[in-house]
């Protein structure tokens, strides 16, 4: 596999990658659930953090693709669909791929699939209800397919209401549309609803489309400051980024400490936790962002581990994972054959991720830019 390494931006290939490795983290909890200690907490924290670090960035990325699209004088429907057309490319192959794997995973170990399974192909599974057990880790493609369309959508239709209006203004007044939107969303949930404990908060709130859209339009309304403001961007990268790191640090070291617990501050972790954390990882943006190389030994790994994440993150868990755990149980064991069992899981995941994505996701991904679709849209 070549890398155009001139073509990346290291910062962010260290954003993904570090995403993926705390996603990771955290699920081998479910390999260790006698780990206890500061381990145990940390990788829980893991687990929170990990997709949000997904949905800012992926907000940042699209959000620089649309603003440079909607501020050309060739903007029209023809390049929304574009827009999802490439989108989809990428994301829908590897996500239909392992929800049919998944099925066929349950079917084999005995486990039932969901009543209504036809959701999952429409992502509508998690869509306003609480999310169900199988393939749990779909819940994020979910937030991102609905995100993809939402925005491009009412940026073009608001084009019908306000026609001569300044394009960067509605752009940015449709980003703050947005987030304002889904905060509202969430305080109506935390209005209506009294169950308090964090298992219900992660199925009804943490993973549902209706109150998550808004953490990659925080990565949206980062892009378009760096576009419209350039010169801000660059000069607050390195307060920002220590800001937004000592916040997500913060935050999460206040939280035991003070006891702000869901059962005495749900409004908090209902809606003003996932604000507080979206905005802090936004702040990391800056200074990641000019980021564009570092020293070979490390470019390497991270490159790659960025480069395979979206394969990692839809086959680690229920498939490779759920498959270990059906033909050697982890439960049993302890120190050394515990430590040979992860890394054996980790293995076998690089390896499988990266079959996927040399052979299946990456063909796929290329088709976006086949001729015959680009001459289409023309």
């Amino acid at each position: 596999m070549r890398i155009d390494y001139e073509k990346r931006i290291f910062g962010l290939d260290l954003m993904r990658a570090t995403a993926i490795i705390m996603v990771m983290c955290s699920h081998i909890l479910w390999i260790t659930p006698e780990m206890r200690g500061i381990t145990r907490k940390l990788f829980s924290v893991f687990g929170i953090l990990g997709v949000d670090v997904f949905f800012v960035l992926s907000g940042f990325l699209i959000g620089r693709i649309l603003y440079n699209m909607y501020v050309s004088d060739k903007f029209s429907f023809k390049e929304v669909t574009y827009f999802w057309i490439r989108r989809w490319f990428r994301t829908l192959p590897n996500y239909y791929l392992t929800l049919v794997i998944n099925i066929l995973v349950a079917i084999y170990i005995g486990s039932q699939l969901p009543e209504q399974l036809w959701k999952y192909s429409f992502f509508l599974h998690n869509f306003s209800t609480q999310l169900p057990w199988f393939y749990p880790e779909s819940w994020s493609l979910s937030v991102e397919e609905f995100a993809y369309i939402l925005g491009p959508l009412l940026l073009y239709l608001i084009l019908f209401l306000r026609k001569k209006a300044s394009r960067p203004q509605l752009f940015l007044q449709v980003t703050l549309f947005i987030l304002l939107l889904f905060i509202i969303t969430k305080l109506m949930y935390n209005h209506e609803q009294t169950i308090r404990h964090m298992r219900h908060w992660t199925l009804n709130v943490k993973s549902i489309v209706i109150y998550r859209i808004d953490a990659i339009y925080y990565g949206v309304l980062a892009a378009y400051i760096s576009i419209v403001k350039p010169n801000f961007w660059q000069n607050i990268r390195y307060i920002s980024f220590a800001f937004g790191i000592l916040a997500l640090i913060g935050i999460n070291f206040l939280i035991p400490l003070n006891g702000w617990f869901i059962d005495v501050y749900p409004q908090f972790w209902n809606v003003w936790y996932f604000v507080f954390k979206s905005l802090a990882i936004a702040c990391t943006l800056p200074l990641l962002s000019v980021i564009r190389t570092a020293p070979k030994s490390i470019r390497i790994s991270i490159t790659y581990i960025s480069i395979l994440s979206y394969a990692i993150y839809v086959f680690h868990y229920s498939i490779i994972m759920q498959l270990m755990k059906f033909f050697i149980p982890s439960e049993p064991m302890e120190g050394l054959d515990l430590i040979i069992y992860i890394m054996v899981y980790m293995l076998i995941t690089f390896v499988v991720s990266y079959l996927v994505y040399r052979f299946y996701e990456k063909p796929m991904t290329d088709l976006r830019d086949s001729p015959r679709i680009k001459s289409y849209f023309k």
